[in-house]
């Protein structure tokens, strides 16, 4: 909105931006009428004084003013149009921008929705799943639960224990061939003559093409009807277990048992109870297998580590050695070169004591040429004249004039 001033009355108003344009036009055409009319009457007014003095004044300087004070009226009449152009932009332009920020905003919306959307379907359909989840595992120990209740109701005590041997014995036979090609599994019919006591099953696995177990388990099974008397728990046996366990030379001690049926410790599956007995667990039937498999696998690559813990010392013995051969080497290296290099040193020596012999009898040989060769110089100018000077016997022997 835009302010005017009534300047008779002094009161402010407001007005849309459609009418202030509308008055800034009329404003503006209006004062455009004025000064057109003030031109044309400073144009005849300079008109009359240009026909005074026509004839001081070419033609041509009068065009050249009268063309001028049109391009300033055209000039003036463009920049009011601009004015109006750039006013009636600006409008445009801000009513434009509202509009689009107006409509980002609106789509910022409705993205948001839609992903609020999405969200809470996504959050619906994981609840879906875990409560069909929950449904499941629920409905499985149910099933559990009733096959036991009903396997226990149909047996006596004895029974149920001799059962429960025989499902582990199958399960095992089962997949034997597959799975334990070479492993033992059998009866432990050897009563101790210390305890009078034996495990039920013994299970080893053994190297390829040896005798060498690199697993043993002893495996004990126990079961007794919701009639019995005498509630046992599966940490009566652990003691008895160990001992059995230590007697045929087993390393793990494994508890196949149906007691304490409602723990949800032992319903978990399989139960570490090394915190009593080293190596020792407790499964329920459905893990008899699975815990074979495991230890099984766990001895496997324990031979398989200490496989690669011998060949790795072996080959630190080998770096060893090379090391050993390596610094004897250095070491006799050292020595001789120690030799040799005092063996240098003394012929360096002699080497020095012969140069500097040798060079003095250089000098003495350079001494004696030059003593030969003054020698000769004198021998040279030596004559029988000379020698026969002041001795007139060898003068009357060679012939000479007295």
């Amino acid at each position: 909105m835009n302010k005017i001033k009534c300047p008779k009355c002094g009161e402010v108003f407001s007005i849309d931006e459609v009418d202030y344009a509308k008055i800034l036009s009329q404003v503006k055409n209006e004062e455009f009428d004025k000064e057109l009319a003030r031109r044309e009457k400073e144009i005849l007014e300079k008109s009359k004084l240009t026909a005074e003095v026509a004839k001081q004044n070419d033609a041509k300087t009068y065009d050249k003013k009268i063309a001028d004070l049109e391009a300033k009226l055209r000039e003036q009449q463009n920049k009011l149009d601009n004015a109006n152009t750039e006013k009636e932009l600006a409008v445009a332009n801000a009513k434009a921008e509202s509009k689009e920020e107006l409509s980002k905003k609106e789509k910022e919306l409705l993205e948001l929705d839609s992903r609020l959307k999405e969200e809470k379907n996504s959050a619906k359909n994981e609840l879906l799943l875990l409560k069909q989840q929950h449904s499941a595992e629920l409905k499985a120990k149910d099933e559990q639960i009733e096959f036991y209740k009903d396997f226990k109701a149909k047996q006596s005590t004895k029974q149920i224990g001799e059962s429960l041997e025989q499902y582990c014995h199958d399960e095992f036979n089962k997949i034997r061939m597959t799975a334990f090609p070479d492993a033992y599994f059998e009866k432990d019919n050897d009563v101790s003559r210390e305890s009078g006591s034996k495990g039920d099953f013994i299970f080893k696995d053994f190297i390829n093409g040896t005798d060498t177990p690199f697993v043993s388990i002893m495996f004990e099974m126990k079961n007794e009807g919701d009639t019995t008397a005498t509630k046992h728990k599966n940490e009566d046996f652990f003691k008895e277990l160990d001992k059995d366990r230590n007697e045929k030379g087993c390393e793990y001690a494994i508890l196949v048992s149906l007691l304490e049926a409602d723990s949800e410790l032992y319903n978990a599956g399989i139960v570490d109870v090394s915190y009593k007995y080293p190596k020792m667990y407790v499964v329920r039937p459905q893990c008899f297998i699975p815990i074979i498999t495991l230890l099984r696998n766990a001895a496997l690559n324990s031979m398989q580590y200490q496989k690669e813990l011998v060949e790795y010392k072996n080959q630190n013995a080998d770096v060893e050695n090379f090391q050993s051969k390596l610094l004897d080497f250095q070491d006799k290296f050292n020595r001789n070169y120690n030799l040799a290099k005092d063996k240098f040193a003394d012929a360096i020596a002699e080497i020095d004591k012969t140069i500097d012999h040798l060079n003095k009898v250089r000098d003495s040989l350079v001494g004696a040429e030059k003593n030969l060769r003054l020698a000769n110089d004198k021998a040279q100018d030596l004559s029988i004249k000379k020698l026969t000077k002041d001795n007139p016997t060898m003068k009357e022997k060679f012939g000479l004039e007295k």
